[in-house]
């Protein structure tokens, strides 16, 4: 990594600060207005904060995708062998590839995440949403009061998830222990110095699950992707075995950990704008746009995380071949160049130019089902209960600078009229 040439000193800007952990905002507005191709020693790489940045970057090509190999090239031997399986998972992930094996992966999950496809799920989430509500208002058993993210926000997406590739619901226990540590180091942890051994260890587990559940599949097919990616293993551009396995695992971290996210920002979003939440209960066809905005407001990825692989200019400033770029994609979504009063958040906005699932190549697969959850999750929240309100102390944030989200959501609320 190259530091830039000494220069005035920049605001100041540390990941690890409780005070960022808890609302990056005012730091990245700083860095927007004075330093917006920012060098951080903390992360040893650039904190790029404006949106005129961080979208066409998203797309440059001369960025690459893949952390996982400049990573593991600066590890030690018996380092390299104790990451060893976290490694070989991670490279296989589309991701962290760039083209032209991510184009050919990509094609072969894109049947399954379409808006049309995504669609017919409708139903199925519905039912899900529904029956973690009733669990909710099960007389007797929480009193008004529940989690937003281990009752509900969690284990909705995880659910739908399981089911969509083929796993048992009723592992989605551990499948939060293993994403929680995969999260660590995939979400850029930075205060966790022992998140690489947790997450090999996650990873370990995870292969061994989906190794099982594939060649499961293989003996006595489904009707799930996983059956279809194993189908399509004989296509141009075929998977290998450990493609597969590394796959289905994306799928399952990747289906579930930003929705989660996503769902519960949203709702912190509304509980703490109480108009905002009274116009979307008096105009429910505004929830398309609701949920664009809470994904601008407050989206589930903070960062999305490049490697340089060739010098090159950015807002005067020179970025070195090897050098890591950190797109605040959440920096970006709050530009002002961008977006009138970013820093408020109005159900009405159009917010169509946020940049929470990307730009480019790698734009979120799973966007058109990230919606779909979180839609009926606030629609049926905001239908069947009537007062919600915040309870205990200011949320506690995930300490990673790649994802944000809460660690716990506790809320009281009352039921509604639907």
């Amino acid at each position: 990594m190259t530091p830039p040439a000494a220069e005035a000193a920049p605001p100041a800007f540390d990941p690890r600060d409780p005070t960022f952990v808890a609302d990056p905002f005012p730091a990245f507005r700083a860095l927007r207005a004075h330093d917006p191709v920012h060098w951080c020693a903390a992360l040893r790489g650039h904190v790029l904060t404006r949106h005129a940045d961080v979208k066409p970057l998203l797309a440059d090509p001369r960025l690459s995708a893949d952390r996982i190999t400049p990573f593991a090239k600066a590890l030690g031997a018996e380092q390299r062998k104790g990451a060893a399986a976290l490694i070989d998972l991670l490279t296989r992930w589309a991701v962290f590839v760039d083209p032209p094996d991510h184009t050919r992966l990509r094609r072969l999950l894109n049947a399954g995440f379409t808006p049309r496809a995504v669609d017919r799920l409708a139903p199925g989430v519905r039912l899900v949403v529904d029956r973690l509500i009733d669990a909710a208002m099960s007389p007797g058993t929480n009193g008004g009061r529940m989690d937003l993210i281990a009752d509900f926000a969690y284990p909705l997406p995880a659910t739908v998830i399981a089911i969509l590739i083929g796993a048992p619901p009723r592992d989605i226990g551990l499948f939060k222990r293993w994403s929680d540590d995969m999260a660590q180091f995939v979400g850029s942890a930075v205060t966790r110095p022992k998140r690489r051994e947790t997450a090999a260890a996650a990873a370990r587990d995870m292969a061994r699950y989906f190794r099982d559940l594939v060649a499961e599949r293989r003996a006595r097919p489904s009707d799930d992707i996983i059956d279809e990616l194993i189908a399509a293993r004989g296509a141009d551009g075929r998977l290998s075995e450990d493609e597969l396995v590394a796959t289905s695992v994306l799928l399952l971290f990747a289906g579930h950990e930003t929705t989660t996210h996503l769902i519960a920002n949203g709702m912190l979003a509304l509980l703490n704008h109480p108009r905002e939440l009274a116009l979307l209960r008096a105009k429910p066809a505004l929830m398309p746009q609701a949920i664009e905005e809470m994904l601008r407001y407050d989206g589930p990825v903070m960062a999305l995380t490049r490697v340089a692989k060739e010098d090159l200019a950015v807002g005067g400033k020179r970025v070195a071949a090897g050098d890591l770029v950190f797109l605040m994609v959440n920096a970006a979504n709050r530009d002002p160049t961008a977006f009138c009063d970013p820093d408020a958040f109005k159900v009405e906005r159009d917010a169509a130019a946020h940049l929470a699932f990307g730009f480019g190549p790698h734009y979120c697969l799973g966007a058109p089902l990230a919606r779909l959850e979180t839609r009926i999750a606030v629609e049926r929240l905001l239908a069947r209960l009537g007062k919600i309100e915040r309870v205990g102390p200011e949320p506690e944030w995930q300490d990673t600078l790649v994802l944000r989200g809460m660690k716990s959501f506790p809320i009281a609320f009352e039921p509604g009229s639907a």
